[in-house]
């Protein structure tokens, strides 16, 4: 028996709005044909970009708003006047059970308030997270939170912990995930004071994964660990760290094997290997941050992304609706704060 699952489309978000947004859909309903759409916004665009893709125009809902949050717009602002934007409608589809997902390219603040105020967060759940995979030697490693929360205490930073264990376990099939702490060294008195509580209470309690320990920075490509779980300030920081490498790296590679018609011939002759590493760090491979930990679930697409990064996030958000995510995560969470040796373990710390 087919199953089917309805994805909510903010269709004005992001730079570029339906002309990408309905062709990543498109794009992604031939690998989830069970999957239907709502797109919330200027229903004469949505549908001018429908019409070209009868297969998904079939399978799609359009709920027109002349609204829109701005990527300008502060959160405050977008929390008091974003009521009937196509932001908002799309979230509360979830909220309401008319769509199992929903997906947003707008303004980050402004989705993970909504979100939050709609959605709430799950059981046992202090705060959502920011989670995104990052390319390693040894293939992905997911990592959160990265900005939702710029401070952390260290029962947030379990929850991250079981939230990222849960994902990787039940999307990406590791059946016992290594967990890290991000932190300035690996030794034990390392780190501020809510790091090293968090330390202690995933040593002493049982969670769907298996606590690594402190991991530095250069773990992270390293794919020392399958989550790396930190504060929002840090991952922030280090997503936009990992975001300038990248380019740096590339730009340099474009000069100067345009610098000589030796370097040029090299080019020529590595070309295949360049296209392959190129593939393996595309970033829009890794489009869809995740905001984890919600009672119910969202994924942001970068604003800039293409049709490729903006079909991926949709995917992302498609396999968290399949492999019941939210329901894993609250039983999961459930199980960590029946444990005695949490309680002890917290009120050591504190």
């Amino acid at each position: 028996m087919t199953v089917f699952q309805t994805i909510a489309l903010d269709a004005m978000g992001g730079d570029f709005g339906p002309p990408v947004i309905v062709p990543a859909a498109a794009a992604a309903l031939t690998h989830m044909p069970e999957t239907r759409f709502q797109f919330f916004g200027d229903e004469r665009q949505i549908k001018r970009e429908l019409d070209t893709h009868p297969a998904l125009k079939n399978v799609s809902e359009i709920i027109h708003t002349d609204k829109k949050i701005n990527s300008e717009d502060k959160p405050s602002v977008a929390l008091r006047n974003g009521k009937d934007s196509s932001m908002r409608l799309a979230i509360e589809a979830v909220k309401e059970g008319r769509a199992d997902a929903v997906v947003s390219a707008g303004n980050t603040g402004a989705l993970m308030a909504l979100s939050k105020l709609v959605l709430k967060t799950l059981p046992g759940i202090n705060r959502p997270a920011i989670a995104s995979s990052f390319p390693t030697l040894r293939g992905q490693t997911l990592m959160l939170d990265l900005g939702a929360n710029l401070a952390c205490d260290e029962e947030v930073l379990t929850q991250f912990a079981v939230l990222g264990a849960v994902y990787v376990r039940v999307v990406k099939g590791i059946a016992n995930p290594s967990v890290g702490l991000l932190n300035v060294g690996t030794e034990e008195m390392k780190g501020h004071e809510e790091l090293r509580a968090a330390s202690a209470i995933l040593s002493s309690v049982e969670f769907p994964g298996r606590y690594h320990g402190f991991i530095e920075g250069d773990d992270i490509t390293k794919g020392t660990v399958d989550v790396v779980v930190t504060d929002g300030f840090t991952g922030n920081i280090a997503l936009k760290t990992a975001e300038g490498v990248g380019k740096l790296t590339a730009e340099i590679l474009r000069t100067e094997f345009k610098s000589t018609p030796l370097a040029m011939l090299g080019y020529l002759l590595a070309r295949g290997g360049i296209k392959r590493v190129k593939d393996r760090v595309d970033p829009r491979k890794y489009n869809g941050g995740m905001f984890l930990g919600l009672n119910g679930i969202c994924v942001k697409s970068h604003g800039g992304s293409d049709l490729i990064g903006t079909e991926n996030a949709i995917l992302v958000a498609s396999d968290l609706v399949r492999n019941g995510y939210n329901k894993r995560v609250a039983y999961e969470v459930e199980q960590l704060m029946s444990q005695e040796s949490f309680f002890s373990s917290a009120v050591t710390s504190a």
